[in-house]
């Protein structure tokens, strides 16, 4: 009997074998298959590929070519370019192999108090560089820091960066990136070569959003794209991001101007239109049906006020008028940024908008 078992039993193990081996084989077709982000897998590889930014480019191009580099502050909206930029700069100079001993990253989501600065921040500097490349290539003798979202560091590690960036000029370079300089302290700006990063042309976003289209095998329709680079106020990250998330869900068909209006989360055109008509030929209690209407619907009144202050400045009104409803338009936004109630502030804002068109009449 137990004879009988343990023939069955080793029947059984080499009957599994080749299934293990069909399923390895099938994890690694996954393994080939890996998803990513179209962000990453589209982020720039070398300098050339960078969109728009000419002035920077042109700059880096130069310390590729042998020329030294300066301590770099980049500014400007988000998903304009600025961190693809460098690190696309950083892989050119020293190659796949030493990238990461020449570089060091740190980002917002990183703990980058003044003890990181002096602690980490400051060792890395003080390591030496070689000017030489495993392959044999020359490399430029020092190494780069690159401190992501710089704005959100404290005042007092701002300031403990200063002695740091100048006595290892010989052997570090740091590039600051940030959305606003004016959260840079004084000190840091004047040691960086400042570059400001604009956001991106229309005929540059779809260009680029063609691109990737074509490479992905996308049906389109010209309004689509349109809409993509309207969406998006020249943000390319958002762009692409929008034009994942179309593709996802619309697997075969075409990627039109009403699907990305629903991803965007955008308010139709037509609803701003008929919220503006009932606020200059309706009544209040009209006017009240429609606002409640609007946030029942799950629209961001943030969205509504930025698409009727668009709506506002192109209206047949006079400057007067149109200078009494921005003004409140800001108060409202300053009201829902400190966390106020939806429904009211747009309330208030229709029933002043619906005030200065009778006055206007």
């Amino acid at each position: 009997m137990q004879a009988f078992l343990k023939g069955t039993s080793s029947q059984s193990v080499k009957a599994q074998k080749p299934s293990s081996s069909s399923s390895s084989s099938s994890a690694a077709g996954e393994k080939k298959q890996k998803a990513v982000p179209w962000v990453e897998k589209y982020r720039p590889k070398c300098v050339d590929e960078v969109a728009y930014q000419e002035e920077v480019v042109a700059v880096l191009k130069k310390s590729l070519e042998g020329a030294d580099l300066p301590n770099l502050l980049f500014y400007g909206p988000p998903g304009t370019g600025k961190t693809s930029t460098i690190l696309a700069a950083a892989r050119e100079l020293y190659g796949p192999e030493l990238y990461r001993q020449r570089v060091l990253e740190l980002n917002a989501s990183d703990e980058r108090g003044i003890q990181v600065v002096r602690e980490k921040v400051k060792n890395f500097a003080q390591l030496t560089a070689a000017g030489k490349r495993p392959d044999g290539k020359p490399c430029p003798p020092f190494k780069i820091i690159i401190l992501d979202e710089a704005d959100s560091m404290t005042g007092a590690a701002q300031a403990a960066l200063r002695r740091t960036m100048e006595k290892e000029s010989r052997t570090t370079r740091f590039c600051l990136i940030c959305n606003y300089v004016s959260r840079i302290i004084e000190p840091l700006t004047s040691r960086c070569s400042k570059f400001r990063f604009k956001p991106l042309a229309n005929d540059i976003q779809q260009e680029r959003l063609l691109e990737i289209c074509a490479k992905e095998n996308l049906k389109y329709t010209k309004e689509g794209i349109e809409a993509l680079v309207q969406v998006s106020e020249g943000d390319l990250r958002k762009a692409i991001t929008y034009l994942q998330s179309a593709a996802r869900l619309n697997c075969e068909r075409e990627i039109t101007e009403q699907i990305i209006i629903e991803i965007a989360g955008v308010v139709p055109t037509k609803v701003i239109e008929a919220l503006l008509q009932i606020c200059y030929k309706g009544t209040f209690e009209k006017l009240e049906l429609s606002v409640k209407d609007l946030i029942d619907q799950g629209y961001a009144a943030t969205n509504v006020l930025n698409q009727l202050h668009d709506a506002i400045i192109t209206e047949k009104l006079s400057d007067k008028h149109k200078s009494v409803i921005t003004e409140k338009m800001a108060e409202v936004d300053k009201c829902l940024s400190d966390g106020a109630d939806e429904y009211l502030q747009l309330l208030s804002l229709c029933s002043v908008i619906m005030q200065q068109a009778t006055h206007n009449t």
